[in-house]
């Protein structure tokens, strides 16, 4: 194996079971097809700088993603020491222990995450006020205001709202690329799968069945008469009630919340992901971004199908 700049690589063959075993995963956004072999050997290059000990690249999906197999770094330093070659690339980088990288149960937000959209927001528009709930909206995403607090806040102008703006809302609703495959993948791997989100169960649920979710956990409206009354349903479903859903459904798989992959972009995911044994900020706002371990700001929702290690030919759709 060659390198460009002439950096001496040793290229080793490890036991996945050992505590040393590494691999940085590189990923592109599907539709660019951006991760071309120069970058992958070039990436190998500059952990082998840093100081680690490199395998060929592994390619998971052509174009797409591979994965680089090495030791002896920490997974910050490895993803630090590839950084600087994948910025101006779109190709997303992340680093972790080889064994035990397949998880067993998913639990992802719904909102900018498995759908586009803040769906309150375009629930909002039905009432002619989407431009001031969404300011909100992404203040409190971005951790500056308290979630609970802001959604009763968004909720109350919705007062008097007819609902049928929800079946309305639900019918514009369009899944984030790779949400299904991500879903039925990890269900035919015999793992579970949990829908939690901030917004609301008129939603969520169809959602759900769209995705192949088993368990869905989302706040309710207090409707009368036909009528949105301008209240949520208590008690709300935050930041805690998304770590709960995760120990919850770790519980009764008998799984250790490391074995549990979790996704979600907005400050109440936070604790969620930083619980979970695979938490990735997916597009996310930038304080979710500072603080999660690992985030995919490029690929779409089956960017953590291969940052599992599942092949492309793997996928089910």
């Amino acid at each position: 194996m060659s390198f460009r700049v002439g950096v001496a690589m040793k290229c080793v063959m490890t036991d996945a079971q050992n505590t040393d075993s590494q691999v940085l995963t590189l990923i592109a956004a599907l539709t660019a097809s951006t991760l071309t072999p120069q970058i992958a050997e070039a990436a190998g290059e500059a952990l082998a700088r840093a100081g680690a000990t490199v395998e060929s690249p592994d390619w998971l999906a052509e174009g797409v993603a591979c994965d680089i197999g090495y030791s002896g770094l920490d997974p910050r330093t490895a993803e630090a020491a590839v950084e600087p070659l994948l910025r101006a690339v779109s190709v997303d980088a992340a680093a972790q222990a080889r064994h035990g990288r397949r998880k067993k149960a998913l639990v992802a937000d719904m909102d900018s995450t498995i759908v586009t959209s803040e769906t309150l927001d375009e629930l909002a528009a039905a009432a002619g006020l989407k431009d001031k709930i969404a300011a909100i909206t992404a203040r409190a995403m971005n951790g500056e205001l308290d979630f609970a607090d802001s959604l009763r806040e968004r909720v109350a102008m919705l007062e008097g709202l007819a609902e049928v703006a929800l079946a309305e809302t639900l019918a514009q609703v369009e899944l984030t690329p790779g949400a299904q495959t991500l879903v039925a993948t990890m269900r035919a791997h015999d793992c579970g799968a949990a829908l939690v989100s901030g917004g609301f169960m008129a939603i969520a649920e169809p959602v759900a069945a769209r995705c192949g979710f088993e368990r869905v956990v989302a706040n309710r409206l207090e409707i009368v008469g036909g009528v949105l009354t301008g209240r949520v349903i208590e008690p709300i479903v935050g930041r805690e009630a998304k770590v709960e859903t995760l120990e919850k459904i770790a519980l009764d798989k008998g799984i250790a919340l490391a074995d549990v992959c979790a996704v979600g972009d907005g400050a109440n995911d936070l604790p969620m992901l930083l619980a979970a044994g695979l938490g990735v900020a997916f597009h996310a706002k930038p304080t979710v971004r500072v603080a999660a371990r690992v985030k995919v700001n490029h690929g779409d929702l089956t960017a953590l199908l291969y940052l599992q290690g599942y092949r492309r030919e793997e996928f089910v759709s």
